[in-house]
């Protein structure tokens, strides 16, 4: 399918891309800025999520190397949370290649308020890691569970993953929030890749317009994650409030139009 956008929309494009890697990399929900942005630039929805995770898994690679880097990821519960999401992520995937777009419209107004209530409700997340760094099985089934549950839904929908993979981390588990981060990245990161995988062999991506979204989602997460890792909650929690606003601004946009 022969896509082109103008020098303009490009530009803007790689602006907003550019801050959704920002705020992915700080709170999770850059799918909220990216994914109305390419549809804005005429791109129909089945190519807009193939695009948008490819972009997006280019800059969430930068991320969690930074958090990995910084000693930020839990790694043992990181990889079996992606495990999990790897498996999920890619049964969404599928699932999104089954349905039209209407429907895929539809399912977006309708599991946005859901997660605009969920974020609302669990806004004041703790500080302090209450992990006691011991692994047994309920820990393993659990984040295998808290992967797979997160990685399908970003398979099939996308925005908020990091945002509910930061209030799983902190909820379930008891990790601080810088923590709950870095191991969102690995989870975040897998399920990605499992997502553009199904895309790719699908030829959904378009590469002349993902590839420049792309490199400016990494300049975005790259700045995002050093202010996550050096303020840590104080940074973390904030931007965590404006994906609330934005999953609240995305539902009144679509009940309007």
């Amino acid at each position: 399918m022969g896509i082109t956008i103008s020098p303009w929309m490009m530009a803007f494009l790689m602006l907003m891309t550019g801050f959704a890697g920002f705020v992915d990399s700080a709170a999770g929900g850059g799918g909220l800025i990216s994914l109305p942005a390419y549809l804005f630039a005429g791109l129909p929805p089945h190519y807009t999520y193939a695009t948008n995770k490819f972009s997006a898994a280019c800059g969430t690679t930068f991320a969690t190397a930074n958090f990995f880097k910084s000693g930020a990821i839990n790694v043992k519960v990181g990889v079996l949370a992606a495990i999990g999401s790897f498996a999920g992520s890619a049964l969404g995937a599928h699932i999104v290649l089954l349905l039209s777009d209407e429907m895929l419209r539809t399912m977006m107004f309708i599991i946005l308020p859901v997660a605009a209530v969920i974020i609302l409700w669990q806004r004041n997340l703790p500080d302090e890691n209450r992990d006691d760094g011991t692994l047994d099985l309920k820990k393993i089934l659990l984040a295998l569970a808290i992967g797979f549950g997160i990685g399908l839904y970003d398979g099939v929908m996308g925005p908020g993953t990091g945002t509910f993979a930061i209030i799983a981390f902190t909820t379930l588990m008891g990790f601080d929030l810088r923590t709950a981060n870095g191991n969102g990245k690995v989870l975040n990161l897998a399920s990605n890749y499992a997502s553009l995988f199904t895309y790719l062999m699908n030829g959904l991506v378009v590469f002349h317009i993902g590839i420049p979204c792309a490199i400016s989602n990494i300049l975005g997460n790259l700045l995002g994650s050093h202010f996550a890792l050096k303020k840590g909650a104080r940074f973390i929690r904030p931007m965590m409030l404006v994906v609330l606003v934005l999953l609240l601004g995305k539902l009144i946009s679509d009940a309007v139009l």
